[in-house]
């Protein structure tokens, strides 16, 4: 027992010893903290992992003429890259709440593996539980995944100071600084205090052997980097111990001193490199887009050619690029790009560009983000088809394999998707004015294309939602009507995405000839009494109109004084005709829903005028609504089947600006800008037009209310595109 109880205590002490000097492996979890110094023998002892070793740098990834390198049992063997990139984000939590748990991502992670990725991207400082989640991961993985890490700039500071070097140099010594910290950090060596909309906690796994390299940066603004640069002209060079610049611009080498920060803390603190870039888009590439209508778009260039590498630097520089297929417009216009077809004659521009970037550099590049968003709204049209939106789930696949597939063939190291996980906090450009900012992340808006980028999404609803649209209505069972009207039994559900109608229609009804009007008021003190166009008078002030009338003449129709698209575009802008309805009561004419996707412009190269860009965003799509169905369409609007119908409406589309806190859009025209107001809920009729016939009176006899919330109800859901992907994936790039 003595023995037993001084072998104790003597383990006890030199434990105590090595936590002291950052040297304790805590053995169940494999996590191991090597302290101020990198041992990378000490992981060699514990796995089959291996490093190689020069001038006492170790280093597992480099990069080579226009490859990825991993080093593997004494070899470097040529990897293309196959990843994701993975917000901070789930439905009510913004992305600086950063409280995803470790089981959530230990999930994802075994998902995008069995993608066949075999890397992720993170923008910024995570979580402990991000790094210990993947270091536990891939530990036990056939398919490890391998890590980008990102270092994120303050965008408050730089739309308030619009230079690097400003206010005594805040933006570069905080952006420098957060770049140390992380280099400690993926090598399990730090912790980092409490701070609003930042990571915190004690980062104690090392994870530099599944660290592939460093993308920092942001998509910087045009205009930040011009101010940098005039407001600082003698700062062009820079020349440091792991990297310099030749013919720099003074953006480029405050980037360049970052990166050799970094460079130089790996070295000296932990014997270790890592390759390095620095994010970039389309909008400040090094090259010139003559037929680029936006002077913002092509303003200038940010070119990291212009920053070196010493050949103490073994890991050598990439570049990273954002390339989506419909912006800016230079790729709907550039005659070179549009002239550029693929193997079946469809215009392929994007594969177009990827050549001209490739040519622009001597180091290798990988497409950071690119992706194509399942949203039923849309913000950007390419003349490809690939629309930023408006795209069905079903389609979303093939467009981001064939992507995927361009990217190699021309050449790159790899590819990134854009992203992993939907996000609900996102805003757009064409809608942003018709939400509530704090209230975002607690409600899912398909309207907004920059909430539907993910492979994974998330419904919702706790395991299920409350309707699937696709004719099949089990799951009203339960449901008490809202009203008894001359077209049927009319009921009514909602969720954090949409308002849901279901009708059981009387038998006589037509449904490819006759025509179901479904009026709805919301807002008090306006709305139509009357429908000029079928003639039908209601009993009170309507605000929308359902329209019913066959799978291809279906749609919702808004009061013309309720039109937010005319008041923000017509009124305010002044970019549409004038309306004589506009701004008046009760004139009985209900306008299409459009969805703005572009102003007018001139393509500077053919002097051609495209006029303003919208659609109808109003019009419903037939079809079947369930992700479990073999005909499933997720931009399904409404079905019908055996004389019940389906109809699911977003939110957005009833001016909803939250639906969570039940605000609504209030008289914009009275107060003169887009603002909330309270409301209960939706007062409701329906009545059926005859084929050949007009008129008629509606009862709006039902009324329909819900409880707001503070906490969504979500599941997630791994859309069709994420099974393509895994086909596609397992052999591309060999």
């Amino acid at each position: 027992m003595k023995k037993v109880a001084i072998s104790v205590v003597a383990t006890i002490v030199v434990l105590a010893v090595m936590a002291q000097l950052g040297w304790l492996e805590i053995v169940g979890i494999h996590r191991i903290n090597f302290g101020s110094t990198y041992h990378p023998e000490t992981v060699d002892a514990v796995d089959t992992y291996s490093f190689a070793t020069e001038d006492d740098i170790n280093y597992r990834f480099k990069t080579e003429g226009d490859a990825f390198y991993i080093y593997n049992n004494g070899a470097w063997e040529k990897i293309f890259l196959k990843g994701v990139n993975i917000g901070a984000g789930q439905p009510g939590l913004f992305p600086g709440d950063l409280s995803i748990d470790y089981d959530t991502y230990y999930r994802w992670f075994s998902y995008i593996s069995e993608m066949n990725c075999n890397c992720v991207r993170v923008y910024t400082t995570m979580m402990p539980q991000f790094y210990n989640a993947l270091y536990d991961f891939n530990e036990q993985a056939d398919n490890p995944l391998y890590l980008f890490q990102g270092v994120w700039m303050d965008e408050d500071d730089i739309t308030a100071l619009a230079d690097v070097y400003a206010q005594n140099e805040k933006i570069a010594t905080e952006f420098t600084q957060d770049a140390l910290n992380m280099v400690d950090a993926i090598h399990g060596n730090i912790t980092l205090p409490e701070r609003a909309g930042f990571a915190s906690g004690a980062y104690t796994t090392d994870i530099s052997k599944y660290f592939m390299g460093w993308i920092l940066g942001m998509e910087f603004d045009p205009y930040f980097i011009m101010n940098t640069n005039d407001t600082n002209p003698d700062r062009d060079s820079y020349d440091g111990t792991y990297l310099y610049t030749q013919s720099a611009t003074p953006f480029e080498a405050f980037l360049c001193s970052v990166g050799d920060a970094v460079i130089q803390r790996e070295t000296e603190e932990y014997g270790f490199q890592a390759p390095v870039a620095f994010t970039n888009w389309i909008t400040t590439d090094p090259l010139t887009h003559e037929a680029e209508p936006h002077e913002d778009e092509d303003l200038l260039t940010l070119n990291t050619e212009s920053i070196k590498s010493r050949s103490a630097y073994k890991a050598n520089l990439f570049a990273s690029y954002h390339v989506y297929p419909y912006y800016p417009d230079c790729l709907n216009y550039q005659e070179e790009y549009i002239e550029n077809t693929d193997e079946n004659g469809n215009i392929d521009t994007y594969s177009a560009y990827l050549a001209d970037l490739r040519a622009a550099h001597t180091v290798p590049i990988i497409i950071a983000e690119f992706g194509i968003p399942t949203s039923r709204g849309m913000g950007h049209q390419s003349v490809m088809g690939y629309n930023q939106g408006n795209v069905d789930e079903t389609e979303q696949g093939a467009m981001l394999i064939d992507m995927f597939q361009a990217i190699y063939d021309e050449d790159y190291a790899g590819g990134l998707l854009f992203s992993w996980q939907d996000e609900w906090f996102k805003r757009t450009w064409n809608n942003e004015k018709f939400d509530i900012v704090d209230r975002r992340p607690f409600w899912s808006n398909v309207q907004t294309c920059e909430q539907g980028f993910g492979i994974l999404t998330f419904d919702p609803g706790q395991d299920a939602s409350v309707c699937y649209v696709d004719g099949d209505t089990v799951e009203w069972a339960n449901t008490q009507p809202v009203a008894q009207t001359d077209a049927g039994t009319l009921y009514m559900k909602s969720d954090e995405e949409s308002v849901y109608f279901m009708l059981e229609l009387n038998d006589d009804f037509d449904f490819e000839n006759d025509t179901l009007l479904i009026p709805i008021d919301s807002k008090d003190a306006q709305g139509n009494t009357k429908m000029n166009e079928t003639g039908t008078t209601f009993d009170t002030g309507v605000d929308f109109v359902i329209s019913i009338n066959g799978e291809d003449n279906s749609r919702i129709l808004v009061d013309s004084y309720y039109d937010v698209f005319y008041y923000l575009y017509g009124d305010q802008y002044k970019m549409l005709d004038e309306d004589e309805n506009a701004g008046q009561k009760d004139t009985g004419a209900f306008n299409t829903m459009q969805m703005c996707y572009g102003y007018e412009l001139t393509v500077p190269t053919t002097n051609e005028v495209v006029p303003f860009q919208s659609f109808e965003t109003g019009k419903l799509t037939f079809g079947n609504g369930n992700p479990e169905s073999e005909d499933y369409q997720s931009l399904a609007d409404f079905c019908y089947k055996d004389g019940k119908i389906e109809i699911r409406i977003p939110w957005q589309l009833l001016n909803v600006m939250d639906p969570s806190s039940k605000q609504i859009m209030d008289d914009f025209y009275e107060n003169q800008s887009i603002t909330a107001t309270d409301f209960d809920g939706f007062t409701v009729g329906a009545g059926v037009i005859k084929a050949g016939e007009t008129g008629g009176s509606i009862a709006l006899d039902g009324s329909y209310t819900y409880e707001g919330w503070d906490t969504p109800t979500f599941h997630e859901r791994l859309k069709p595109a994420y099974y393509e992907l895994q086909a596609a994936l397992e052999t591309l790039g060999g």
